[in-house]
């Protein structure tokens, strides 16, 4: 088994030598990116809508929400629409944003891309840090967009359409509020921590894996989505995505007399 894990772990290790060494940093961190994008959004998002055509009987165990909230085909296609128009802009800005640096001069990309893996000390490492510093820059903006009734009327209201969320929900944002509470969280801090681009796409996926899974409306991971169903229900509680700063602030618990 050793030897099985051994030989396995080194043919990873020459393929990754291969593609840093025929790719430039650039390309590599707009593919890598978009396809962990790809296979934590549409890719499980697709899983978990599927649930209900394929496996009906587990489907209904495990919702949350009853048939009479849940999504009509209308509205999981109006969401497809919305989340690939972000999906284009978000890829294109980042696509850019990488051709002006090139323009420029500067050929490496914003994360430390290396022929050789980063120690797992250091993936540990940067992946809490990441997640603590996600989640102060996530529970500030989204709580902001829940206390400003003009930012919650003109942006943040079309996220909440759907009271009964699903899995590709998760990006069914306005493209500004996608931009400051969906990527820069992800993004900003591996960047500043000059985290290693695996890290980097370790961390997303983890985040990307978490939000889509606490939209599905299937609790699977002991009350993570229905905590952020009753985010959806009652607007005022349940705006980070560890629940630290939540409990720091005690909107961990609905206060029906909470303005937020």
């Amino acid at each position: 088994m050793e030897n099985i894990v051994s030989v396995t772990l080194g043919k990873v290790e020459n393929l990754w030598f291969n593609i840093v060494s025929s790719y430039s940093p650039l390309s590599i961190e707009f593919i890598g990116t978009l396809l962990v994008q790809t296979t934590f959004v549409w890719l499980l998002s697709l899983c978990y809508i599927s649930l209900d055509t394929l496996f009906p009987s587990f489907s209904q165990r495990h919702k949350i929400q009853p048939a009479a909230r849940q999504p009509s085909r209308h509205d999981i296609w109006r969401c497809v629409v919305v989340v690939a128009q972000n999906q284009v802009l978000m890829s294109s800005i980042h696509l850019i944003q990488l051709l002006a640096l090139n323009r420029l001069g500067y050929r490496s990309s914003a994360y430390r891309v290396e022929a050789s893996f980063p120690t797992v000390t250091e993936v540990f490492r940067d992946i809490i840090l990441s997640g603590l510093m996600r989640e102060v820059i996530y529970y500030y903006n989204h709580r902001l967009l829940h206390s400003s009734s003009r930012l919650y009327i003109q942006i943040h209201k079309k996220h909440h359409q759907f009271t009964a969320p699903f899995a590709l929900a998760t990006q069914f944002a306005h493209p500004l509020e996608h931009l400051l509470t969906n990527v820069l969280p992800v993004t900003l801090p591996p960047e500043m921590l000059g985290s290693h681009v695996l890290t980097f796409w370790i961390s997303m996926a983890l985040h990307l894996f978490s939000a889509v899974t606490v939209h599905s409306g299937y609790d699977f991971f002991n009350n993570m989505a229905k905590a952020h169903d009753l985010h959806h229900e009652k607007f005022n509680l349940h705006y980070g995505t560890m629940g630290l700063l939540d409990w720091i602030h005690g909107t961990d618990k609905h206060k029906k007399d909470r303005k937020e």
